[in-house]
């Protein structure tokens, strides 16, 4: 991506204060500095003249968020958000202010925290003691061993890891959802049997993470899941293309 203007990091409320010595992207880093209208606040640098998504840039920008986020709600614009000119970031802010002002109410005092639950590793063991359809195949390719046979008995071992951790996640999304103010179902993951971001206090969320522990502890040759977070709340912005719900997720 190659360019120059404004680049913005998010959208604040009128006020909210930008933590001390936090730098953004670019080389040298670029200092931030705001720009306001009404009731917002945009944090923006200078653009760097050649913008890649290289990992001291994706960094800086999800650092910029959550240093922002420990003094209050934060409204997170993507990696590689520019704008011609602050003039134009302020025409944006005030063509928006009341779905802005909206959704920063809405994250107030909440991070993300994004589950991914997957087959467990080296749970073959498990599968063959508890289904029936791969034990018989892997009797019969111990019986008439054979390239087909094989190839079945893998589809089914398969199929059965896949299927064992989506329905363990789902035993979980169920046990979370009540202690998340929200939940947004993520993209497709390959492999992945279920992937959701939750919107949760931020002073639950060391519960909210205990709670997954536990249920990877009791059912480790089910699911293996992956929890990241605090994260900044993208899920949860509706221009970003997720609605946020709990049901049917």
């Amino acid at each position: 991506m190659t360019g120059s203007g404004v680049y913005v990091y998010a959208i604040v409320p009128a006020g909210a204060a930008i933590p001390s010595g936090t730098t953004g992207v670019g080389s040298p880093p670029a200092p931030l500095r705001p720009v306001r209208d009404g009731k917002l606040t945009a944090v923006v640098s200078d653009a760097p003249g050649q913008l890649r998504a290289r990992r001291r840039d994706l960094l800086a920008h999800q650092d910029v968020l959550l240093r922002l986020s420990d003094g209050g709600p934060v409204l997170p614009m993507r990696f590689g958000a520019v704008a011609p000119d602050e003039e134009s970031v302020r025409a944006q802010l005030a063509g928006s202010q009341s779905e802005h002002l909206a959704t920063l109410r809405n994250l107030d005092g909440a991070v993300e925290i994004n589950l991914k639950a997957f087959p467990a590793q080296d749970a073959l063991a498990a599968v063959v003691a508890e289904e029936k359809n791969v034990r018989r195949l892997r009797e019969a390719v111990r019986r008439r061993p054979d390239y087909e046979a094989n190839v079945r008995l893998g589809e089914a071992v398969a199929a059965a890891l896949s299927r064992r951790a989506a329905e363990a996640g789902k035993k979980l999304l169920h046990r979370l959802t009540p202690l998340a103010r929200a939940a947004a179902a993520g993209p497709e993951v390959h492999g992945c049997a279920l992937n959701v971001s939750f919107l949760v206090d931020r002073s639950g969320s060391d519960a909210f993470r205990a709670v997954v522990r536990s249920f990877a502890d009791g059912h480790r040759e089910h699911v293996d899941l992956r929890v990241a977070g605090p994260l900044p709340c993208y899920s949860f912005v509706p221009s970003h293309g997720r609605r946020a719900s709990v049901a049917g997720v």
